[in-house]
């Protein structure tokens, strides 16, 4: 099979190659490098069924004939992480719709199978945890900048679901629980990452509000496995599911597990949400998903712990894994 991965050279991306290229089957990368990282796939540059293209998915003629060669699409490059999306608005709002658009009309074309990675974080302000996907999804005002990531991504869900009941393009919806492991920068935000670093620096560890917030990590190779099974099972064809872990952990217990495994001296310091993105900016206490619906139909299950999810990520920043 010939796979095309939109935002190819990102943390998922890459790793979502990786599994494919492992199969046997042919990849075909496209990503601008905004987000994502070249080392995240320098360690597949040598391999004759491993293609890329540095270019944006905006570039129609380029990324139409990288539609064309492939057989199914994951797209996945996006706008990511709160700090970016606080910080850029615009570029989110634009990166997420129209790169969207462009890969949806190019695979109607051929009618290819688009697999479109959508986020929690359109669940928005719901108080209804665990987070089904039905459920219904709560945004914030228009005036809260956080909010137009979540609104651009239900509007790529919008859209892909769209092309499906109107065109027949075979479409998936698939909403990420915050996934975590190597190769995760926390350049944008990404909190596990973030407090690696801090804690193998000897930094503060910096804890955004007053840390009761709470949140489930998934580990990168246990989403992408769901991923794969997904693409490759009609019956996931015109809905949405949920993809990660359900196991809830407060973001204060979270820097002190760092800390633990770390053996680190950093100090736990706790930062207002103004100071830290904008003033005003709106935080879910609580994102838990209901991951029932892909459990059941591709058998989905989370394998790996917290503990060795952050022993990942350590041993990646501190040089002992790729």
């Amino acid at each position: 099979m010939r796979v095309l991965i939109t935002g190819g050279a990102g943390f998922i991306g890459s790793h979502l190659a990786d599994a494919y290229l492992k199969r046997g089957d042919h990849v075909y990368v496209i990503d601008d490098l905004s987000t994502g990282k070249i080392e995240n796939i320098q360690h597949l540059k040598g391999q004759p069924r491993f293609h890329y293209t540095i270019d944006t998915v905006h570039n129609q003629p380029v990324t139409a004939e990288l539609v064309d060669q492939c057989d199914v699409i994951f797209h996945l490059a996006a706008a990511v992480g709160v700090k970016l999306i606080v910080e850029s608005p615009v570029r989110t709002i634009e990166t997420n719709v129209r790169g969207t658009e462009v890969v949806l009309a190019l695979a109607n074309k051929k009618k290819k199978k688009v697999l479109v990675a959508s986020t929690s974080e359109v669940y928005g302000l719901s108080s209804d945890v665990p987070f089904r996907e039905d459920g219904n999804l709560v945004m914030g005002a228009t005036t809260k900048g956080r909010w137009s990531y979540a609104c651009s991504k239900a509007i790529d869900e919008f859209l892909a679901l769209a092309y499906w009941r109107e065109k027949k393009l075979p479409t998936i919806i698939v909403r990420l629980f915050n996934t975590v492991g190597p190769r995760q920068t926390g350049q944008y935000g990404m909190v596990i990452p973030t407090f690696v670093k801090q804690a193998l620096s000897g930094r503060p560890i910096t804890v955004y509000g007053d840390g009761n917030q709470s949140r489930c990590f998934g580990f990168v190779g246990d989403v992408v496995g769901a991923l794969v099974n997904l693409m490759d099972h009609n019956d996931a064809v015109g809905q949405v599911f949920n993809i990660g872990s359900n196991q809830e952990i407060s973001i204060l217990e979270l820097a002190r597990r760092v800390k633990e495994l770390t053996q680190s001296d950093s100090e736990i310091v706790f930062i207002p949400y103004d100071e830290a993105y904008e003033e005003g900016f709106e935080d879910m206490p609580r994102r838990v998903p209901d991951i029932s619906k892909v459990s059941e139909l591709v058998g989905f299950r989370p394998e790996m712990s917290l503990e060795g999810i952050l022993k990942t990520v350590i041993d990646y920043q501190s040089g002992r894994q790729k």
